[in-house]
C-alpha cells in the first residue's frame, strides 16, 4: 500500500500530514511551494503520483491531483468559503473564495471516495455549505504528548506573566485585536506573538506586545513551555492545533468561543472562552489568570489530561490507518 499526500508547505495541515508520514511507513508527503497555487494547472506536473494506491490531501487543490487509478480521501482542516468569513477576508481572498476555490472544492468533493474533517464543527459546516448527504468522518488532529509536555521545572516569575499568541498575523486569527487587548492588561503581563509561517508583518510597537518572529515547528515546544497562558482570539479554527499543543504543555487557554474551539477548551475548566472580538473580555480573563498561579496550574493540568484522553497523536494515527485500510480493502 502506497499513500501519497500532496501538500502545500507552511500550514497546520502540512504538519499533521507530516506526522502521518513519520508514523505510517506506507505514507509519503510530497510538498510543494504554496505560491504554485497561483497557477494550479502546474500542480499535476509538479507532484509525482506515480504508483500511488491512494491519495490523501486537502480539498482546496485536490481536484488537480485526482487520478482514476487511485481513490482519493480529502480532509477538511478548515472551511473559510462561507459568508461569515467575508468581513475577515481581504478583497482578493473574497474573490478567490467565491469563485475558483469554491469550484475546485466542489469538484474535489465529487471525486473523493471518502471525506473527513478535523472537528465536529468543521464537518457540520462543510455538510451544510456544500449540501452533502453522505457522512463526514471526524478524526481529530493529534498531538505528540511525549514531545509537547508541561515544564515542571520552570520557576514562577513574579515580575512577568507571559501570554503567547501563536499563528499568522491575519484577521482570521484575530491578530488585529492584539494591540487593543494589550492596552487593557495589568502592568506585569506581556504578550509574545509569532509572525507565523506565511506572514512577515508586525504589530504596533508597544511595551507589552513583543514579536518573537517566525518559529519553526520543532521549536514550538520550548516556546509553549516558556509561557504562562495561550491567547487565541481567532475568528475561525477548523481544529485549533496551537490550542491543543499548548494544552498538552499544561497551559490555560483564553480563546474565542467559536468554531471548533469549544470542542477543545471547556470554559471555566481549561481556560476561558470569550465572544469573538470582545477585547475587554479577553483582557479581563487574562488578568484573572495572571493574578492566580494556582488557577493557571489547575486549568493547565485539566488541559493536559484532556489532550491525553481525546487528542493524542496515537488516536489520530490509528483512526487514519483504519480508514486507509478499510477503503483499499473495499475496492
Amino acid at each position: 500500500m502506497k499513500i501519497i499526500s500532496p501538500m502545500a508547505r507552511g500550514s497546520g495541515a502540512y504538519i499533521i500530514h507530516g506526522i502521518l508520514e513519520r508514523c505510517l511507513p506506507q505514507y509519503r508527503v510530497i510538498s510543494y511551494n504554496p505560491k504554485l497555487t497561483l497557477l494550479p494547472l502546474l500542480l499535476p506536473n509538479t507532484v509525482s503520483l506515480k504508483n500511488a494506491d491512494l491519495i490523501h490531501t486537502t480539498p482546496d487543490y485536490a481536484w488537480f491531483f485526482y487520478r482514476k487509478s487511485a481513490p482519493m480521501i480529502i480532509t477538511f482542516h478548515n472551511y473559510v468559503l462561507d459568508n461569515w468569513m467575508r468581513p475577515y477576508s481581504s478583497f482578493p481572498q473574497k474573490l478567490h473564495y467565491a469563485t475558483d476555490l469554491k469550484i475546485w472544492t466542489k469538484l474535489a468533493v465529487k471525486k473523493a471516495k471518502k471525506i473527513t474533517a478535523v472537528s465536529d464543527f468543521t464537518a457540520r459546516l462543510v455538510k451544510k455549505e456544500l449540501t452533502l448527504s453522505d457522512p463526514i468522518q471526524v478524526i481529530y488532529n493529534g498531538v505528540d504528548t511525549n514531545h509537547f509536555t508541561p515544564n515542571l521545572h520552570r520557576a514562577l516569575n513574579h515580575n512577568e506573566v507571559r501570554v503567547f499568541f501563536s499563528g499568522n498575523l491575519t484577521r482570521r486569527k484575530g491578530a488585529h485585536w492584539l494591540p487593543e487587548i494589550a492596552k487593557h492588561l495589568n502592568k506585569k503581563i506581556k504578550i509574545y506573538y509569532t509572525q507565523g509561517l506565511r506572514t512577515r508583518n508586525t504589530l504596533p510597537d508597544m511595551s507589552n506586545l513583543k514579536s518573537i518572529g517566525s518559529v519553526k515547528f520543532k521549536d514550538m515546544r520550548n516556546r509553549y513551555r516558556q509561557m504562562d497562558i495561550l491567547l487565541m482570539p481567532t475568528v475561525r479554527e477548523g481544529f485549533g492545533l496551537a490550542v491543543a499543543e499548548a494544552m498538552a504543555c499544561g497551559l490555560p487557554i483564553v480563546a474565542s468561543d467559536c468554531s471548533a474551539i469549544p470542542e477543545l477548551v471547556k470554559d471555566g475548566k481549561g481556560g476561558f472562552l470569550c465572544s469573538v472580538g470582545d477585547v475587554k473580555a479577553f483582557a479581563e480573563k487574562i488578568n484573572i489568570l495572571a493574578d492566580s498561579p494556582q488557577l493557571r496550574k489547575e486549568m493547565g493540568d485539566h488541559n493536559r489530561s484532556k489532550v491525553e484522553e481525546r487528542f493524542s497523536m496515537g488516536k489520530m494515527i490509528i483512526a487514519y490507518k483504519n480508514l486507509f485500510e478499510a477503503l483499499l480493502s473495499s475496492i
